[in-house]
């Protein structure tokens, strides 16, 4: 028996006259008096292959039941296309019908909106879209991992079940084992955990970050690249309450070589999908976004704008005096909202930025201070239509600094006596940053929510699939 080829390899080989076996499902059926044209998709490629079928030669029941969505299986000769459209196809001598598909299928062949074809992630996946969005998905998982690899770091597993942050519970989805319908209390009203599983509260991670840096306190360079959970009661087009994350930690990073990293490391994941996935990057640029491939060809061959917080600010203070208009307040200490990210990025600069020295009341408790005692060495990376996609820091290696930062801060050092003690034994300059790969994903796609780069998202009252 013949064995099947993929129709990305049928497409590819121009090797006419041969005799070759797809298997996929109906993108399209046109029929006409003596010729049947079928366009078949296997998920290898944004490109279908015609199948052409004379009616003379197949039962006419089987015909009527090739359908959109039907899965077939198509024996025949690979022939030289006469038609417009694709450069082969194939002359049908046998076809075996997988599995029918009702006209009630929801991936019919018209314009379905994004939030329509979301109530059906479980079929949204065998359109042109989604298989473009995927496979392009793919790539940038192989990209990133390769990145890291070439330049020697670790690949880290950080747990995904965690005890620590747990002051933060409300945006937290907690772990457990006990009977919701029974819990046992103390005189205060709290819950006892000495019954649960792990004998304490808690919660599926927020980040891996804390975690990797232990392990480049022993390793030199690592990343870590899995799922992340929040539990925030947001609805917006760019979160999501399960989402993955990569965050590289790097012992004797400053930050200068931070942000060289962060570049790089951008840069290479947007070439990667320029130079692997050019077919669904074709279809994404005309179908979803007719600038995407002139933007991302743009990111790659310029350079990055560093620019401290205090000029970031100065600019939009600037912008507004001459008459332009933000929904959200601009002043030197607020955090800023995408859209004032997306005014640096896309009107002042017209090219990504990396912001830095932010105020240190609007930063994490473990960011490095600078001298002037207001301001920390993070580093924000702002590109054109999504706002912030990276966001990193150097790391305050002071044992006393860090202490005095958490307890400034009010934050209980009761759990986290393991990251204090990276700074207490042989402590070292080190830096990191976390990239979303969701944010990744809307920017090398062009698509506009990022519950349509993740297969099934998970966001508030949904959890389907």
């Amino acid at each position: 028996m013949q064995k099947r080829t993929k129709i990305v390899d049928v497409l590819k080989s121009g090797r006419v006259d041969t005799e070759v076996v797809v298997m996929g499902w109906v993108r399209t059926k046109r029929d006409s008096k003596t010729v049947v044209f079928i366009a078949l998709n296997d998920g290898s490629t944004i490109n279908n292959v015609q199948i052409v079928a004379d009616v003379v030669n197949f039962d006419e029941e089987l015909l009527k039941q090739i359908t959109t969505g039907a899965c077939l299986s198509v024996t025949g000769k690979l022939v030289q296309s006469v038609g417009a459209g694709q450069s082969v196809e194939i002359q049908a001598k046998e076809i075996k019908l997988f599995g029918a598909c009702p006209q009630d299928y929801p991936m019919q062949k018209k314009g379905q909106t994004m939030e329509y074809m979301r109530q059906y992630a479980h079929l949204r996946l065998r359109t042109n879209t989604f298989g473009a969005v995927f496979r392009i998905r793919h790539n940038m998982a192989i990209a990133i991992h390769k990145f890291f690899h070439d330049k020697g770091f670790v690949y880290f597993h950080s747990p995904l079940i965690t005890a620590s942050d747990c002051e933060g519970a409300g945006q937290m989805f907690q772990v457990t084992t006990k009977n919701l319908y029974d819990l046992q209390k103390d005189e205060n009203g709290k819950i006892i955990y000495t019954d649960d599983f792990f004998g304490k509260q808690t919660s599926l991670t927020v980040s891996g970050q804390l975690e990797g840096e232990l392990a480049a306190t022993a390793l030199g360079a690592i990343y870590t690249f899995g799922p992340t959970f929040r539990a925030e009661n947001s609805n917006t087009p760019r979160h999501l309450a399960e989402f993955w994350m990569i965050e590289p930690e790097m012992a004797f990073y400053d930050i200068d070589d931070l942000m060289a990293l962060e570049e790089e490391f951008i840069k290479y994941c947007v070439k990667w999908a320029l130079d692997n996935c050019q077919d669904d990057l074709a279809f994404l640029n005309k179908m979803i976004d007719k600038s995407l491939l002139e933007r991302l060809n743009s990111v790659i061959n310029t350079e990055f704008i560093h620019l401290p917080y205090t000029e970031g600010i100065k600019i939009l203070e600037d912008a507004i005096a001459k008459g332009h208009k933000f929904e959200f307040p601009v002043f030197w200490g607020c955090d800023l909202a995408s859209e004032h990210e997306r005014y640096l990025v896309e009107e002042h600069f017209k090219k990504p930025v990396i912001m830095i020295d932010y105020p240190k009341e609007i930063k994490s408790f473990y960011m490095k201070q600078n001298a002037d005692g207001k301001t920390v060495q993070g580093t924000d990376v702002l590109f054109p239509q999504i706002g912030e996609i990276i966001g990193g820091s150097v790391r305050e290696e002071d044992y006393g600094k860090l202490l005095a930062r958490m307890n400034e801060l009010g934050m209980k050092t009761e759990g986290y006596e393991w990251y204090l003690d990276t700074r207490k034994y042989g402590s070292c300059p080190h830096a990191g940053f976390g990239l979303g790969f969701e944010r990744l994903m809307l920017f090398v796609t062009g698509m506009a929510n990022i519950r349509d780069v993740i297969p099934f998202p998970r966001t508030p009252k949904n959890a389907e699939f």
